[in-house]
């Protein structure tokens, strides 16, 4: 078995720990027993492009008991377990590409590993593994890390052909993910249906809100050690995410300010109890900064050159894009890591500000990410719709799609029923009212 982690002799302690993650995972081990009974996936070959977290591990495990043949590469150079990626490797004989902190080149190599897997179905954290294939598909060789660009140009028509004639569909786990394939769909250059599992209700009210919320809020206090409460704390993006890390911050004690260029979202915002205001205005009050938009260059040199001594700043999007890290670099005369995820830059103007996780996901690099319970939910919809596309590819477009409410509804109702909550049902009068427009008041 082919595989590229950092150490197989880890693999004891990610047991332990994949073990631990799992009994929070009720909704996911219902669908691990029903799969590991009914196999949908038999013959399926499945390329992961995801976080390697213990929570992935528990996914894993369950598309494996379906009848999937999966291999696993990350979604992010700074997000593995180095531990949990081994114990995949060992205990579940399953092909994993993922080290913690691999640089570009070995990044890219990873998912040309997921790639050369042939899979029928992609499972994506922020199209990475699709757009590479799409930019393989469309030779735009200057588009790709080299080994996957070469690897591509040697590909025959027939075998590019070919390669893209084995995927029936996809799936997507996260905002920006979504973003890019949309953009892709838009332009016509998507080659098969993609389920947005970002978009489902037990994914994104959850895990985005409460997962993020609290994970990202984690992140930045374990790689700072430093004191919320009385600080001012900078929420650039008000969507779910956003939602829960400001929430989150002021529950610690922080004074949060929201940046937004949405007017609803900056209204809700204002009406949630926050103080709005644009980055410009906000970067030269804010002790901490996190972004959480999905776009690019959030914070830029000239809010930098403005913000406090001592300003901490860091990202929980999906990229490390959300901020200008060319134009902090070059408006620093030195910089240094002063402790683990903590770099020091110290500015032309003299004053020092300090870079969380070298800008990428805080919740994942310098944390554990979301908590299990609320994955739970995530990659029950990430199972459910990999069923869903084995099963109805053949009537799908070449398109973005929700997650079927039925599957979202049947999560609900899973989580609810393995945290022992019951509700209440319609009656027969209650159902006849609700679906007639003859009954009156």
């Amino acid at each position: 078995m082919d595989y590229d982690i950092k150490d197989i002799n880890l693999a004891a302690k990610g047991r332990l720990r994949i073990e631990w993650a799992e009994m929070s995972m009720a909704v996911l081990r219902t669908i691990k027993e029903r799969f590991s009974k009914e196999k949908p996936l038999k013959g399926i070959r499945l390329s992961a492009c995801l976080h390697v977290t213990t929570e992935t591990a528990a996914l894993v495990k369950t598309l494996k008991a379906g009848g999937a043949e999966v291999v696993v590469c990350a979604s992010n150079p700074l997000s593995t377990q180095d531990d949990v990626a081994a114990s995949l490797v060992a205990d579940d004989e399953v092909p994993v590409f993922a080290i913690k902190g691999e640089d570009h080149a070995t990044y890219y190599s990873h998912i040309l590993s997921a790639l050369r897997h042939e899979p029928h179905i992609t499972m994506d954290d922020g199209a990475d593994l699709v757009s590479s294939l799409h930019f393989i598909a469309l030779k735009k060789w200057n588009d790709l890390e080299s080994s996957v660009s070469e690897w591509g140009k040697a590909l025959s028509n027939e075998e590019r052909d070919r390669f893209l004639s084995n995927i029936i569909g996809g799936t997507e786990e996260t905002t920006t993910g979504v973003i890019r394939l949309r953009s892709m769909e838009n332009d016509g250059v998507l080659q098969f249906p993609i389920v947005s599992v970002n978009d489902a209700n037990t994914k994104h009210l959850f895990d985005n809100r409460y997962g993020t919320g609290q994970s990202t809020v984690d992140g930045i206090i374990r790689a700072t050690n430093r004191l919320l409460a009385g600080a001012t704390f900078v929420v650039s993006g008000y969507g779910w995410c956003g939602r829960g890390v400001a929430t989150r911050a002021k529950g610690h004690g922080a004074d949060v300010i929201v940046c937004e260029v949405d007017p609803l979202r900056a209204l809700e915002a204002a009406m949630d109890g926050f103080r709005v205001m644009p980055i410009g205005k906000a970067a030269p009050l804010g002790d901490f900064f996190c972004t959480l938009t999905g776009d690019i260059n959030v914070i830029r040199t000239e809010h930098f050159l403005v913000m406090k001594e001592g300003a901490m700043i860091a990202n929980s999007g999906h990229f490390d894009v959300e901020l200008d890290l060319k134009g902090l670099a070059e408006s620093s005369s030195s910089r240094r890591p002063i402790r683990e995820f903590v770099e020091e830059f110290v500015l032309n103007n003299g004053r020092r500000v300090y870079l969380l996780g070298e800008g990428r996901l805080i919740n994942l690099t310098a944390a554990e990410g979301h908590p299990s319970s609320v994955m739970d939910m995530s990659f029950a919809n990430q199972a459910l719709s990999a069923e869903y596309m084995a099963k109805e590819h053949a009537t799908l477009k070449k398109q973005v799609y929700p997650v079927p409410l039925e599957i979202d509804q049947e999560i609900a109702r899973l989580k609810l029923s393995s945290m022992g909550i019951e509700i209440d049902t319609l009656t027969e009068e209650q159902e006849r009212y609700l679906s007639s427009w003859e009954i009156g008041t």
